[in-house]
């Protein structure tokens, strides 16, 4: 289990006998580090030890693309009730943001990661996240690995993050537990309509797409009102669900 160190608005996510060097200096991790202790680095500057918590995988794990935001996050556990003990296939992994989330809620994932630097960035992610135990991240192209899927089958859960999903959805009856649930997240309409025609024609029910958007408000002196700033919009979430 990683803990954040920080000082003022700094914050670094470091392991225990992990080492970290700033410009403020070196403090080495003690393996008996707790929430709750301050480290000093070798020029006196204190840091503060925080536990861990599921925003910070989003704003401190190292990142080989644009990972899934928190508030997506959410919808997906929300959509398909995927709780501890339950058994998840992942398929683009990225950064691994939501295997890691998954993990920490003691969910089991198999998660695919086609490329394989990405996927060695996303295991130390999880070994970051203190999840390496209950997310396997493997090399490769879960197209091309759903015979070894179907082998390990049946998950409650099926994520999927890829432009080739809609080929993973009409594999799902053959890789869902009973009453298993399907999200597919995706930055694009068209692919949202080939997911929903796909889990139409294998017989899923429950088939819902949604648009993800959310607006920070700005409280000011003049009145209050939706922030110009930013992007609200993200992307789309299909979810369809076996009947079995």
């Amino acid at each position: 289990m990683s803990y954040l160190l920080v000082h003022e608005d700094r914050e670094y996510l470091r392991a225990p006998g992990d080492e970290l060097q700033t410009d403020l200096g070196v403090l080495a991790v003690p393996e008996d580090v707790e929430p709750g202790d301050v480290l000093e680095t070798h020029l006196g500057e204190p840091f503060v030890v925080r536990r861990l918590r599921g925003p910070d995988l989003f704003n401190h794990f190292e990142r080989t693309g644009a990972p899934m935001l928190p508030r997506d996050v959410g919808l997906v556990v929300g959509h398909t009730g995927i709780a501890a003990g339950d058994r998840v296939l992942d398929a683009g992994t990225g950064t691994g943001v939501l295997s890691a989330y998954l993990g920490r809620m003691h969910s089991d994932v198999v998660t695919y990661e086609i490329d394989p630097e990405f996927a060695e960035v996303a295991r130390e992610n999880m070994r970051l996240a203190g999840v390496a135990d209950r997310v396997d991240v493997r090399t490769g192209d879960l197209t091309e690995n759903l015979a070894e899927a179907v082998e390990d089958a049946p998950f409650d859960a099926i994520t999927l993050d890829t432009g080739d999903a809609p080929a993973i959805v009409r594999r799902a009856p053959d890789l869902l537990a009973d009453g298993g649930h399907v999200a597919v997240y995706s930055p694009f309409v068209e692919n949202s309509r080939a997911t929903v025609e796909a889990a139409r024609e294998v017989g899923l029910v429950d088939v819902d797409t949604f648009e993800t958007i959310q607006r920070e408000m700005d409280f000011g002196s003049r009145g209050s009102r939706p922030s110009t700033a930013g992007v609200g919009h993200t992307g789309y979430l299909t979810f369809a669900r076996s009947e079995r």
